[in-house]
């Protein structure tokens, strides 16, 4: 806090931010100065702690079902370990499972523990603990409203202790993708105990017990959390380069819903991390001298599963219209930076597994008219295409959860009115989007994807409604061609047979109009006191500071 950055004079939200320093300053007493060792090199130091301002502490903390929120996730990373990790390009390496193996077919595993891991109640990270963890991510429990892992092989047979340090798992199918799940921001551990207790006690954050780097000292709905360094921990993954006890003595999560005021926070110095800034703000916040990141997950891209039950999007010259009427080079330019990357694929860029279809993703107004035209869709004197008296419209519901979602549907709208569509934008709050917008919804004949996910190999899960499928597209069972790819990449045992099929459906997908892709998307974005050193970001895009510090 002695720094001149962190005395540079706020800009503006001054009026609310004399509230929230008050409410900074009682929390953390001094943020940041901490107990921080003399350095002044570079090196990671130890002591201090950090205060990281967030839009929302969610509204649960039943860990299967606030494990994948955007919000509560950035917790639990601190407060739970998993059986590997998965960084930023998708390599897995050991964690907890120091080693693994599994039979050709890819129905079976086998993964060895990495021995003397505890929870933070002094009982054993054993392999009946995994086997524990295993079913719940599995199965949830319905019936007590804890749900199951969404990504989580819907395969899964079951799993056994063999001994103490050893897990067999067992799976209906080959399931190839079961090692990189291990690593998604789902696969949480969480002690035996607590995954027993009523979903009332695991809604009680200070309940759950785990065995990550932090433990929990307090915690306030929808006001903060507070987690404080765990001082036996030595079981981090190898691959973060550290392995022993964190940096920090404490992290405090507080919530701030005002975006401006979290950024404003950070530069005057009472806060350390802000969430979610705005993509204009970075480059301003860059030369300011404040470290910025903008790391993309394993995922999916930022784009609209299109509903095929929904007229006139039944008709693939209208998918295919939509697809060619969008100017994707003008949502960076417009909205983003660019540090944002167009997107090459309905997958980001940075799954393994990805191939490059950038050439199914022109701007070509003049074949969306053609398009248009040819399904029977005349212009009228307004600009707006109709058919048998019925206009051509489209119905956005922006995405809450990406803080750019609804400036790119103004902008998309734009563009579209342009070749003579009528689209109506509806944006809610994330409580009433979650109970009105459904993908396949009868209404929604375009529903906005955000999500993550460790391995290609879900991928065709989700697309159809075979295995418990989400059903994306409304299709069912009804497009052979679909089911044949989607069949072909679930039965694949290795990566050889699944690739070249990866790439025919994400191929024939975009051809088909099925998914619309805007971006790849950064669904996280940190700004941050540049004092603040050694965060890392990881397969799903979430920054943690088990190994970071404050350099002095």
């Amino acid at each position: 806090m002695t720094t001149t950055r962190r005395a540079r004079p706020v800009r503006r939200a001054r009026h609310l931010f004399a509230a929230l320093a008050a409410m900074v300053v009682l929390l953390t007493g001094c943020s940041s100065a901490g107990n921080a060792s003399e350095s002044g090199s570079g090196r990671p130091t130890d002591g201090g702690d950090i205060t990281f301002l967030i839009d929302s502490l969610g509204t649960t903390w039943i860990p299967n079902n606030s494990a994948i929120s955007s919000f509560e996730g950035n917790i639990w990373g601190h407060v739970t370990d998993k059986l590997v990790y998965v960084d930023a390009n998708g390599q897995v390496s050991p964690w907890v499972a120091e080693s693994w193996e599994q039979n050709q077919n890819a129905t079976e595993f086998t993964l060895h523990l990495k021995q003397g891991v505890t929870f933070s109640d002094g009982s054993a990270l054993d392999a009946a603990a995994v086997v524990t963890n295993l079913d719940i991510w599995s199965k949830g429990r319905p019936q007590d409203g804890i749900n199951p892992i969404g990504l989580f092989p819907k395969t899964y047979d079951h799993a056994e202790a063999v001994d103490a340090s050893t897990v067999k798992v067992y799976f209906t199918a080959p399931t190839l993708g079961f090692i990189p799940t291990l690593g998604y921001h789902g696969s949480i551990l969480i002690s035996p105990k607590t995954l027993a207790s009523p979903a009332s006690d695991q809604a009680d954050l200070s309940k759950t017990v785990a065995s990550g780097p932090f433990t929990v000292q307090s915690w306030k709905e929808g006001d903060h959390v507070t987690l404080v360094r765990r001082k036996d921990y030595n079981w981090g993954p190898a691959a973060l380069g550290q392995t022993g006890p964190a940096h920090l003595d404490s992290i405090t999560f507080k919530q701030v819903p005002e975006q401006s005021l979290r950024v404003s926070s950070v530069q005057s110095g009472q806060a350390d991390v802000a969430y979610n800034a705005s993509p204009q703000e970075l480059e301003s916040l860059k030369s300011e001298g404040f470290t910025v990141a903008v790391p993309r997950y394993l995922g999916f891209v930022n784009g609209w599963a299109i509903n095929t039950k929904v007229a006139p999007y039944d008709d693939l010259r209208v998918r295919q219209a939509l697809q060619a009427g969008i100017n994707r080079q003008q949502i960076i330019d417009t909205v983003y930076t660019p540090d944002w990357k167009p997107a090459t694929s309905f997958i980001q860029s940075n799954v393994p597994g990805a191939t490059d279809h950038s050439n199914l993703l022109g701007y070509d107004p003049v074949k969306a008219n053609q398009l248009l035209d040819e399904a029977g869709w005349v212009k009228g004197a307004d600009g707006i295409r109709a058919k048998d008296g019925k206009p051509l419209t489209l119905t956005l519901y922006s995405n809450p959860y990406l803080a750019t979602s609804k400036s790119i549907d103004e902008l998309l709208a734009q563009q579209l009115t342009t070749i003579g569509w009528k689209v109506d934008i509806q944006a809610y709050d994330v409580v009433t989007y979650g109970q009105r917008v459904k993908v396949g919804g009868a209404a929604v004949p375009a529903y906005e994807i955000t999500r993550s996910f460790i391995d290609a190999g879900t991928v065709a899960g989700i697309l159809t409604d075979a295995n418990k499928g989400e059903d994306w597209f409304g299709l069912g069972e009804s497009d052979p061609t679909l089911n044949a790819l989607r069949d072909g990449i679930a039965k694949a045992s290795s990566l050889d047979q699944r690739n070249p099929l990866l790439d025919q459906l994400q191929s024939y997908v975009l051809e088909q109009g099925y998914f619309i892709p805007r971006t790849q998307i950064v669904q996280r974005i940190y700004v941050q006191n540049p004092k603040l050193k050694g965060e890392t970001y990881n397969g799903v895009a979430y920054a943690n500071y088990y190994t970071a510090y404050l350099e002095k």
